[in-house]
């Protein structure tokens, strides 16, 4: 059921992340692949910095879709603005 759950706050996190940044979203993969990658990351980063946007479901996906915009910002620099 864990796997399950990543996937899944993943996909809302990285999709919440893609409209937020790009304005549409990237496709259910990249999603899931943006959204747990952004979930690694801003988990790293808010440890880092000692902020905790909240327990729970909701909060992993706040974190997960800060993370996915830094990363999408990343990519962004990366590709010199071409889509992914």
């Amino acid at each position: 059921m864990g796997i399950l759950y990543s996937i899944i706050i993943g996909a809302i996190a990285g999709w919440l992340g893609s409209v937020i940044f790009k304005g549409h979203g990237l496709g259910l993969l990249w999603n899931i692949i943006i959204g747990i990658l952004g979930g690694i990351l801003g988990s790293w980063l808010f440890g880092v910095l000692n902020i905790s946007l909240g327990a729970g479901w909701v909060g992993q996906i706040l974190t997960g879709a800060i993370g996915a915009i830094v990363l999408l910002a990343l990519i962004n620099l990366l590709t010199g603005g071409r889509r992914v």
